[in-house]
């Protein structure tokens, strides 16, 4: 059971994740998917059969916690948006697809299980925003030697619109099954694919002045061989 808060109330939420997926190549143009395969070519990433792909990854992956554990030293974060299923529908947060990139060289599947995927505490209702989902903006920030810069910025247009990921998930409604979590894709990155100390992710909306930030540090363990 994984506890949210709902950012307009701070009610809290006790929902039980049990189905975790990730949501691949999810651009809405070629173009930006594309640039996102090219991006992952460079550090060795075989292209995809098709887009979207949509892999399960272990649902206790999921986590609201500011420490993450990962092994070795070639793992980085992607910022995502989040969409939670529950009985009282479906709410909407921002995430990180953090993964191995040198296990993604062999296994695309592999590297989305092996590290944990950071979650905001707060959410939004999916209602609340569908009506004006293009004007939707998301940022990453990246932490090198001390030093935050910015890793990824654009608006949720580069990506696929909630309805249409999810009716190629197979759903006809653009909500999720309760106990089921999606995130949603990523932007392309500032300077290049790579590890960083600490990364922080920015979901804005405009329109309401809202915002919701999540904030991770990685914590590397050494591999033995």
């Amino acid at each position: 059971m994984t506890t949210f808060y709902l950012a307009d109330t701070n009610d809290a939420l006790e929902i039980d994740v049990q189905e975790l997926i990730i949501a691949g190549w999810a651009g809405r143009e070629q173009a930006g998917i594309d640039e996102h395969i090219e991006e992952l070519k460079v550090i060795g990433v075989t292209p995809p059969s098709s887009t979207p792909l949509f892999y399960r990854v272990s649902a206790d992956q999921l986590t609201t916690a500011e420490t993450v554990q990962v092994l070795g030293g070639e793992s980085s974060g992607e910022v995502e948006v989040v969409l939670i299923g529950t009985e009282q529908g479906t709410f909407v947060g921002i995430g990180s697809d953090h993964t191995d990139r040198e296990a993604e060289a062999w296994s695309v599947a592999h590297s989305k299980q092996v590290c944990a995927k950071p979650v905001s505490r707060q959410v939004w209702t999916l209602e609340s925003v569908i009506d004006h989902w293009d004007e939707l903006k998301i940022s990453s920030y990246a932490t090198f030697d001390g030093k935050e810069v910015l890793y990824q910025t654009g608006g949720v247009t580069g990506l696929l619109h909630p309805k249409d990921l999810l009716q190629r998930f197979g759903l006809d409604e653009p909500k999720l099954a309760p106990g089921q979590a999606m995130l949603c894709g990523t932007l392309p990155v500032i300077g290049g694919v790579r590890p960083s100390e600490a990364f922080r992710m920015v979901f804005e909306d405009p329109v309401t002045g809202r915002k919701i930030e999540h904030f991770y540090h990685t914590k590397t363990l050494s591999v033995v061989k």
